[in-house]
């Protein structure tokens, strides 16, 4: 079965008249694919991305991946950025917490969201469309569509599956097929 046969299984975005996204309800309880790290303190002081990117996956669409080793047409991955704690930081970043030294999770800072329909994007790399919903809390309800040179360029140059940096993701690449 390919991904596309699976599509109809697929929870998709939910999208207003207007083209905008709505945030999805239960996104933190997806499945969970990783959390990369690139804080300021390691990059010079201005990492592109500086943030704990902590990653989801709607749980139809990590099914068929699993399943078929493609994401499907309507798969969702959310991002939620979340800054580094700040708690006497040493020179690179990190801290010293009850655990040990480290870099530790601190305030959330943003909320985007990936998509991919073929149909209604068929201008964009992929299908792949992407989506802010703000960078503070709350987060906005509803989210445009990102102009494509802001994402989905790096995703195309450097993303290992499908525009997904699956590279990152443990989870997703233990999940795909062999």
């Amino acid at each position: 079965m390919t991904a596309e046969d699976k599509s109809s299984e697929i929870v998709h975005a939910s999208f207003n008249e207007d083209g905008s996204v709505n945030q999805p309800d239960g996104w933190r309880e997806w499945v969970f694919v990783g959390a990369p790290l690139t804080p300021n303190a390691l990059n010079g002081g201005e990492a592109p991305f500086p943030e704990f990117h902590n990653v989801y996956i709607e749980p139809s669409a990590y099914a068929a991946y699993s399943a078929t080793g493609e994401f499907p047409e309507g798969t969702q991955i959310a991002k939620e950025l979340t800054t580094v704690r700040e708690n006497n930081n040493a020179e690179n970043g990190s801290s010293q917490e009850v655990s040990g030294v480290g870099y530790f999770q601190g305030e959330f800072s943003g909320l985007e969201l990936t998509v991919k329909d073929n149909q209604r994007f068929k201008d964009e790399p992929g299908g792949w469309a992407y989506f802010s919903f703000g960078h503070s809390t709350p987060y906005g309800k509803t989210a445009t569509a990102m102009p494509t040179d802001s994402c989905n360029a790096c995703h195309a140059a450097s993303a290992d599956d499908d525009f997904v940096f699956t590279q990152f993701y443990p989870v997703l690449r233990n999940a795909k097929p062999k």
